[in-house]
């Protein structure tokens, strides 16, 4: 996104990144004068099969037509009244879309494919998401979903290729289930804030160490109160505060049929929206007694909640999305899975006595079922032999006297090609994927593996695994070596490198195994395995080495391979005989002197590796060489990185103790008040020598005590240190960014110092108040004018006080304002009083003529004897 003008022109001024919330129930924006969209023409296009190399056997094909003229023929002739709003509704995404759509249902015809086309590929393998980025007599290759294959490689290579990519795809399905088949124990547990609208999710449980937590914390307190006299500025501090307030958001209460917030009983768990549906989000909601969205029936024989308003609807756990250590689970209602194996998800224990309710609460052969569902194996390699009761389908043989039943992997591989019926709960089954007879469906939802040879039972899932790793890496090592490089030339005798590449400036996070012959492949696949925005076009080692082919990357681990050997070595003393010594060192200089001259006479863009000595070469290819990949950037230092992210972890380690411990300071303070005031103790009358006051009250309940004033100075150093502490923060901050992001040469991702505030009309209600932003008490004045759209542009701010705003400094961030066009400061009941003032005077005009408010000044004939000259009047109607 970008933010744009009300012209329409982007707004090339603005400094980025934005910096803001988002608002629920935000005011309308005024919409942007758009240009019409331009017009598409047609284009003629030369279509092949993905991977064929003659393009003597190319289709004509001419691009939909996608201008909004075309829509008109779309329209129901009933309708023909609203073609002009019709037209206008159809977004232009949705009819680039369309248009796509149309063209790839043209290809799966006029090539006769074995399935419908789903993408598209130019000659350099670069996939085409828009008809717009077709050019006219291009030549498109067209596939059924399945990767860009190369049409310069020979068949059996691009055979070998798409091997490997299924070969892959398998095992990142066994990958899937062999993190999911073991789950561990997790609770529910609130996402961010115990807020209305929390999202909700499943983790590791917390109150397994709440008693070792709330037992000490009292200790702990009375000894911190007694050492704060003396406590220095360092002040440390246990977690254990921390985990209590996670604590917090993993415990809740089932009472009447609601599933209550612990920590804030006002919440409880529902759903919204009025059409409800199976996969919506569960989150915290505001408790109402008669809402049935929020109301959750428990059956003790299912271990199941369902939803009352919708009873097929229960609790579960989204397995949809891969975990996240962080977030965990996200929790949704599902519908109901009636099957005793492949719904453990859906199956919750809520503990009493901890306030928790535990996910997952089933057997281990249900939850592997369920990880095999989710992950899309056959469930048949992890019972084995075994026939249990799980989701499935089931077809007729053309004869209809046999029935064979797959499971829901197997089912959803194949549901296009066969008529497939759900199984009905309670009948035990083994998917037929499994049986030696049932050839078509050897292979169930994989691509290259055989099911009936994968062992993926409990002990036996995470070998299967390593073993299939292990073969796929061999294989790959093995193809790499017989690629032809892109000058035409079979690199025969190259031997495959192992690499672990990284994001540059993501440091040691995130690394990806990839072996590579060649240097534009290892450029290649570094894009394809990091998720680069752009493809990769330096390679850096981590002292910042910059790589320009696969000979330099290899010649410099040599020599940083001696450098390590070199620095480990210890320093002996020197032995009496003084001959064995010096072939040691000889031999070093003379391996290093071997690289250097064997392999200066090659070009230094070469991928070859000839002329290394292959023992070296040998040593140095068993582990991977770690590179960092960039799109053009500068390198950023992963040591750096690590350092600085190191600082910044203990300054807020330091922040946080200094906050924790001003918390029982002042909860000290607190007691110590509330004692001295419940005692009640009388003051004491001492007398004076001052003849102004005779008596001194000294003591009492209302005089702070000795300890109270000493506490009341460390708490006071303990902020000015906490002060301190935050601006060192700050200023490290400044300074540790400019060098992490050094390559960004403008101020385009300068933080903004926009300030949001709400804002209310003089005299006005706050709640009919908005938002408001600004960087100055100028930009702010003006945007107040627009949002409230006064007559007259705002001119003054106050607080709700009545005070004046004179300073931006005094501004803070969600602060709230009071904004007049130049009057003083009214509140809404002066503002009434004098609405009412003028009504009255209007009224009175309006009955009694204009005359009747006009007035006489008469002395009081009371006052006029006392005081004849200096009498106050009285007003009387004419």
């Amino acid at each position: 996104m970008w933010p744009v003008l009300p012209s329409g022109q982007l707004n090339e001024e603005f400094d980025w990144p934005i910096e803001g919330l988002l608002l629920p129930n935000s005011p309308p924006m005024k919409k942007p004068i758009h240009k019409a969209p331009e017009q598409y023409v047609p284009v003629r296009l030369r279509v092949l099969r993905n991977g064929d190399k003659n393009k003597a056997r190319a289709h004509i094909i001419i691009s939909p037509d996608i201008s909004p003229g075309r829509k008109m023929q779309y329209v129901d002739p009933e309708k023909k009244g609203n073609v002009k709003k019709f037209v206008t509704k159809y977004s232009e995404a949705e009819t680039n879309q369309t248009g796509f759509h149309q063209l790839l249902e043209r290809c799966t015809e006029i090539l006769n494919l074995p399935s419908a086309a789903r993408r598209l590929f130019n000659e350099k393998g670069k996939e085409i998401f828009t008809l717009k980025e077709l050019q006219r007599d291009e030549l498109v290759y067209v596939s059924c979903g399945e990767h860009w294959i190369n049409p310069d490689l020979s068949i059996a290579q691009q055979k070998k290729q798409i091997f490997l990519r299924n070969l892959a795809s398998d095992i990142s399905k066994i990958q899937t289930f062999c993190s999911m088949h073991k789950i561990e124990a997790l609770v529910l547990e609130v996402q961010s804030d115990i807020v209305s609208g929390a999202k909700l999710a499943v983790r590791k449980p917390i109150f397994g160490k709440e008693k070792q937590i709330i037992e000490p914390e009292e200790k702990q307190m009375q000894k911190n109160a007694l050492t704060s006299e003396n406590a220095s500025s360092e002040i440390l501090h246990s977690p254990k505060q921390s985990k209590l307030q996670k604590l917090c958001h993993q415990q809740f209460e089932y009472r009447d049929g609601q599933i209550i917030s612990y920590a804030a009983p006002h919440l409880v768990l529902g759903v919204r929206g009025p059409n409800l549906r199976s996969g919506v989000e569960v989150v915290l909601v505001e408790k109402k007694a008669d809402d049935s969205h929020q109301r959750w029936m428990r059956k003790e024989d299912s271990r199941t909640f369902h939803l009352v308003s919708n009873p097929d609807l229960v609790l579960a756990v989204s397995m949809t999305k891969a975990r996240d250590e962080v977030c965990g689970y996200p929790v949704i209602a599902q519908k109901y899975n009636p099957h005793n194996n492949g719904a453990s998800n859906q199956k919750w224990n809520y503990m009493k006595s901890t306030k928790a309710f535990m996910a997952f609460h089933s057997t281990s052969l249900d939850k592997e079922i369920t990880a095999a569902n989710y992950a899309g194996v056959c469930t048949s390699s992890v019972t084995r032999e075994e026939k249990v009761d799980q989701p499935g389908y089931y077809y007729l043989s053309p004869s209809g006297k046999k029935k064979a039943m797959l499971c829901l992997a197997c089912g959803q591989s194949v549901r296009a090609e066969k008529g497939l019926e759900q199984l009905l709960p309670g009948l035990p089954f083994l998917c037929a994927s499994a049986s030696e007879t049932q050839k078509p469906f050897s292979r169930g939802p994989f691509k290259v593996i055989d099911v009936a040879k994968t062992d993926l039972s409990s002990r036996e899932a995470e070998n299967t695994l390593s073993y299939y790793e292990e073969h796929l890496l061999s294989l790959r090592m093995k193809t790499c070596t017989q690629v032809v490089s892109h000058c035409g030339m079979a690199v025969t005798n190259q031997k495959a490198v192992k690499i672990i590449a990284y994001k540059n400036g993501d440091g040691y996070r995130n690394g990806k195994l990839i072996v590579a012959g060649t240097f534009p492949m290892l450029l290649t696949e570094c894009t394809e395995q990091l998720g680069l925005a752009r493809a990769a076009s330096k390679i850096y080692t981590k002292d910042g080495t910059t790589i320009s082919s696969l000979r330099n990357l290899v010649l410099w681990a040599m020599d940083e391979s001696f450098i390590q050997r070199d620095s480990e070595e210890p320093k002996e003393e020197a032995d009496p005989v003084g001959t064995k010594e010096i072939p040691v060192k000889s031999m070093k200089g003379n391996s290093r002197m071997k690289v250097k001259t064997k392999s200066s006479p090659k070009s230094v863009t070469s991928d070859s590796l000839d002329g290394i000595d292959p023992s070296l070469l040998t040593l140095i290819l068993r582990n991977p060489i770690a590179i960092w990949v960039s799109c053009g950037e500068p390198f950023l230092s992963p040591n750096a990185l690590k350092k600085a992210e190191k600082i910044e972890k203990q300054n807020w380690l330091k922040k946080d103790k200094i906050l924790a411990d001003l918390d029982v300071m002042k909860h000290k303070m607190r007691q110590l008040k509330g004692r001295r005031v419940a005692a009640c103790q009388p003051a004491t009358m001492v007398p004076n020598k001052s003849p102004v006051q005779l008596v001194v009250v000294e003591g009492g309940w209302t005089e702070q005590t000795q300890e109270e004033i000493k506490l009341l100075d460390l708490i006071r150093h303990t902020e000015a240190h906490l002060s301190e502490v935050q601006e060192l923060q700050s200023k490290r901050n400044s300074l540790i960014a400019p060098k992490c992001i050094a390559f960004k040469q403008s101020n385009l991702y300068k933080q903004p110092n926009a300030k949001r505030v709400w804002i209310y009309l003089n005299g006005g209600r706050l709640e009919d108040g908005t938002y408001a932003w600004g960087k100055t008490i100028s930009e702010l004045l003006n945007d107040c004018s627009s949002r409230l759209k006064l007559a007259h542009p705002a001119r003054a701010l106050y607080t709700p006080d009545g005070e004046p705003i004179h300073s931006w400094d005094d501004v803070e961030r969600d602060m709230v304002i009071c904004v007049s066009t130049g009057r003083s400061f009214r509140t809404q009941r002066e503002l009434k009083q004098l609405v009412e003032i003028r009504a009255n005077y209007a009224r009175i005009c309006r009955q009694q003529g204009p005359q009747a408010t006009d007035i006489m000044l008469s002395p009081s004939t009371k006052l006029h004897s006392l005081v004849p000259s200096r009498a106050e009047f009285l007003a009387e109607p004419s």
